[in-house]
């Protein structure tokens, strides 16, 4: 769906030079979503119904998702303008009224009765906590009560141990605030048990695996954030929210960076399908305060995140946002989506529950950092090399430390969290052969034409490094035990892997990153020390997977589609190359290109072998690659394409951290 179709206003370009967006466009794309749910409402509200299969959880729990989302949008939009919304307060409360009546024959599931109606229970808290003037205070004595026994079924209630703990500790809360029944013990053992997400520089894990995604941003800050405005004034929490305030700040310095100069956040992690939900952290920070980004660059990020889709076909012409990325595509929901899950975007929207006076609606737009020069980055917690280029505006990831698993832990490798690379402008193959057989962002041994995983892998060192003329460099190292899964994991697959309880052990294959712009130099190495029983395999690595409407063109080991190339450039031991193409299996188009290059035998020595690898906003093939000579063993001088040298140690064999065998 184009611009034209919203009927947006005019783009201002002195408010907004970056994306011409104002509150007023925020306000129009919010009222296009909210009017187009209601040809799908229940006869009382309670239930909207979108079109297109049932999820997972049956077709009532949709209809409860499809509200309880859609009404977090509705008071954001209330909670910014409550003098010009009351027709829309008013349809809600008609929906809470007969959602919560136990006699109502559209009465929703309640959290005791199905798991995710605690998720959607948290929606209806902090959408009646936004709202409490315009709202809570004026339904009836009956209908608050009705409320608040729908959601005190939460208490007590198992939770699993992931985001889902701040769900109940709003329900909760909220419950607290309005003279509801609630258990300090639940709030207080969640908060535990949220705050132990925390792993470095402002990053939560969503669990205790290694799952950093936008989760981190949509679901971990967002929600201490909301949750503070319930318990404001309280002394007992003053030294938690100031703790949190600061993880905040640090994240989001992080977090602007992972930005695309088009808008697009990173295609990287599970529930994709909510899109601009991965502009709420933005929003987040700009609720509670935080002078981390200045007023300009929040409304620059956020309104290039929601900008990027509405310019896409998200929403589509209906006005509905449906399972996919820019247009749906069905294969990129989890088991647990369903048609209205994708309203979870209203996330993104936080910011419409901010005055229009507020900094971040008046304040002049302020570009990207990827907008003012490339940026090279270091992210800790997740294990990310971060290189951003202002030439194309792309921003990419190279993954040392990200698998949604623990060390030694054998399981499938999830597309969206195990590859070695994501980025901005591409997508993991997540149909067809691609997904449970890795290629795109691998290195692997072969078996029986068969790609090992490498989740579990144990991470090394991951720094900045300056090169002879202080250039800066990115490097990072990881080893994983190569495995082959012979059993196929069966239950719900979330998008977050399976663990494996039969799998055939391979080699230890070391991989270490520099990266800097466009350009990867990938190292990598065979161990064979202690492993006399491990065959040798053939190892072939994987480079960008680019996807498009029209075939790419493909010469050599060198892909280009849609403005973009991608290349493999063997460098040394690598003496195999070429392209293989997919169909329909990413949402970016029905045709995706990955280069490849491996050895031409099986490995059976330690020597390492390197290639240059290449993501680019470049059409053109690329000329030249990186240049590496091998000063010895483990010393290499590296030259860039600009001149950039950097001489370098690559880890010995007996110092590489080995994780536990699967």
């Amino acid at each position: 769906m184009s611009a034209a179709t919203l009927q947006l206003p005019a783009l201002d370009r002195e408010l907004s030079p970056h994306t011409g967006w104002t509150r007023e466009h925020w306000a129009a794309l919010a009222d296009r979503i909210l009017s187009s749910s209601r040809p799908f409402a229940s006869p009382g509200h309670a239930l909207i119904s979108f079109p297109g299969a049932p999820g997972g959880y049956g077709s009532a729990v949709d209809g409860l998702e499809g509200f309880a989302r859609t009404f977090m949008l509705a008071a954001f939009r209330i909670a910014g303008s409550p003098g010009d919304t009351g027709a829309l307060a008013a349809w809600f409360s008609e929906g809470l009224d007969a959602g919560t009546d136990p006699s109502s024959p559209e009465r929703w599931l309640r959290p005791d009765e199905i798991g995710q109606a605690k998720v959607e229970a948290a929606a209806l808290a902090i959408g009646l906590h936004l709202t409490r003037d315009v709202i809570w205070h004026r339904l009836g004595a009956r209908v608050q009560g009705n409320i608040v026994g729908y959601l005190s079924t939460v208490i007590g209630q198992p939770y699993p141990p992931i985001n889902w703990v701040w769900f109940r500790i709003v329900v909760e809360q909220f419950l607290a605030s309005v003279g509801g029944p609630h258990r300090r013990d639940d709030i207080e053992e969640d908060l535990a048990i949220a705050d132990g997400f925390f792993r470095a520089d402002g990053w939560f894990s969503d669990g205790s695996s290694r799952a950093f995604d936008h989760y981190t941003g949509w679901a971990l800050h967002l929600y201490p954030v909301l949750w503070a405005g319930m318990v404001a004034g309280d002394p007992q929490h003053e030294e938690r929210l100031a703790r949190y305030r600061a993880h905040l700040d640090r994240y989001l310095d992080d977090a602007v960076t992972l930005i695309g100069a088009d808008g697009s956040p990173l295609i990287q992690g599970r529930s994709l399908v909510y899109r601009f939900a991965a502009a709420a952290p933005f929003w987040a920070g700009a609720l509670a305060g935080s002078e981390t980004l200045a007023p300009g660059l929040v409304r620059r990020a956020a309104s290039g995140i929601v900008r990027h889709f509405a310019d896409r076909g998200a929403p589509d012409a209906r006005g509905i946002l449906t399972l996919g990325w820019h247009h749906e595509w069905r294969a990129m929901a989890q088991s647990y989506s369903g048609p209205g899950s994708p309203n979870w975007a209203s996330k993104g929207m936080l910011g419409l529950a901010l005055p229009a006076d507020h900094p971040v609606w008046t304040a002049v737009e302020e570009p990207l950092p990827v907008e003012l020069g490339d940026v090279q980055r270091v992210i800790a917690a997740p294990g990310w090399l971060v290189s951003g280029t202002r030439a194309d505006g792309l921003v990419r990831v190279v993954n040392h430390g990200t698998d949604h698993g623990h060390e030694g832990e054998a399981q499938t490798d999830p597309p969206l969290y195990a590859r070695f690379g994501y980025s901005t402008a591409t997508a993991p193959l997540l149909r067809g052969m691609g997904v449970a057989h890795p290629l795109d962002g691998s290195v692997a041994a072969m078996r029986d034409g068969l790609p090992s995983h490498r989740s579990g892998f144990a991470r090394g060192p991951l720094e900045s490094l300056l090169g002879d003329d202080g250039e800066e460099f990115g490097w990072g190292t990881s080893v994983a035990r190569a495995h082959w899964i012979d059993d196929a994991p069966t239950g719900p697959d979330h998008g977050d892997g399976r663990a494996a309880t039969a799998v055939t052990r391979g080699p230890l294959i070391e991989t270490c990153s520099l990266v800097r712009g466009a350009w990867e130099v990938r190292f990598v190495r065979v161990s064979t020390t202690g492993d006399e029983d491990v065959p040798a395999a053939v190892i072939r690595v994987g480079g960008w997977t680019l996807s498009g409407d029209a075939a790419p063109l493909i010469e050599g080991a060198v892909a280009s589609c849609n403005g973009l190339t991608s290349a493999l450039v063997p460098l040394a031991g690598f003496e195999d190359s070429g392209v293989r193409e997919d169909l329909d299996a990413t949402p970016l188009g029905a045709h995706s290109a990955t280069p490849w290059c491996s050895t031409a035998d099986q490995v059976t020595d330690a020597a390492w072998r390197i290639v240059a690898v290449l993501l680019s906003g470049d059409a053109n093939p690329p000329s030249p690659a990186p240049q590496v000579d091998l000063l010895g063993a483990d010393r290499c001088r590296v030259e860039w394409p600009d001149g950039a040298v950097i001489s370098i140690d690559l880890p010995e064999v007996n110092r590489a951290r080995v994780p536990r065998q699967p």
